[in-house]
């Protein structure tokens, strides 16, 4: 090989350096189509009938609102957010891909969950452990309100939560990614807990088949709420019914994304479960 080549062999980006994070985001972590499966088969069996109006808060890229839209040309969907950034992403990449009509039944705020004022929606959603960046319980309660007011006087509300002892500790955790083509590494870093309060830092990172790492391509500050103190909060903020979702296991012993009510369940070293709050 000439000095030449061996020049432009090095000067060759690597693939962190021009990677998409909320791309890898999207592929590694978030399945907009299952979430929207659970959501509107829920509500519809506990209400009896079918959601029109959805709201995403804490939205992020708003995909779950896209695949809100896509399913039905009488459905409108409403993201909340605060970063502009991830934002202006969804309206590029995620927003664009849908029809023009599809689209005019978006709507995306930037605002503050704690004061954002819409319609009223069916359902309001704040999935990806979103609420926990509500680290005090006043804080918490707060929210919970602001949605219980926000909801129609039959809407429901969809949280997630995930636990277990394993949720306790400072890990890494890697899970190989399938996009296709070379695919990536998704890493999971819980980098500091104190038991005290629960406070919780994590971080996403991303490595590659060409060595190269993207580092904190997503952070988190975050209180790890508990499951009696979400549920225990949505009463006192004048929920009636709250229900657990909880996550089966296939004969492999791996997570079978099956989630069904629950009042009892093992201590696993890691579970994810969803709740609903009735209004």
């Amino acid at each position: 090989m000439t000095k030449k080549a061996k020049r432009r062999k090095k000067s060759r980006p690597s693939i962190a350096s021009t990677a998409d994070r909320h791309q890898l985001y999207e592929l590694s972590v978030q399945c907009a189509e299952a979430e929207i499966d659970f959501v509107e088969d829920t509500f519809k069996s506990l209400r009896k009938r079918r959601a029109r109006v959805f709201r995403e808060d804490f939205c992020g890229t708003a995909t779950v609102c896209c695949e809100w839209v896509k399913r039905g040309n009488k459905r409108r969907a409403i993201g909340v957010d605060l970063d502009p950034e991830v934002l202006e992403w969804g309206r590029a990449n995620n927003l664009n891909r849908l029809s023009k009509k599809q689209r005019q039944r978006i709507t995306l705020l930037r605002e503050n969950v704690l004061e954002v004022e819409t319609e009223q929606p069916d359902i309001i959603s704040a999935m990806n452990f979103s609420y926990w960046l509500l680290q005090d319980r006043a804080t918490l309660a707060r929210y919970f309100k602001r949605v219980h007011a926000a909801l129609k006087d039959d809407g429901v509300f969809f949280l997630d939560a995930y636990g277990g002892y394993d949720s306790h500790t400072e890990i890494v955790e890697e899970r190989e990614i399938d996009d296709g083509g070379e695919g990536f590494t998704y890493i999971w870093e819980q980098a500091a807990f104190n038991p005290i309060t629960h406070h919780l830092i994590c971080h996403i990172h991303f490595a590659f088949p060409d060595g190269s790492k993207m580092r904190h391509a997503f952070d988190y500050d975050w209180r790890l709420w508990t499951l009696p103190e979400v549920r225990d909060l949505l009463a006192e903020c004048g929920f009636g019914r709250v229900t657990v979702y909880w996550q089966g296991w296939d004969k492999h012993g791996e997570p079978d994304g099956d989630f069904k009510p629950a009042t009892e369940a093992e201590a696993d070293a890691g579970w994810i479960c969803y709740l609903t709050a009735e209004k």
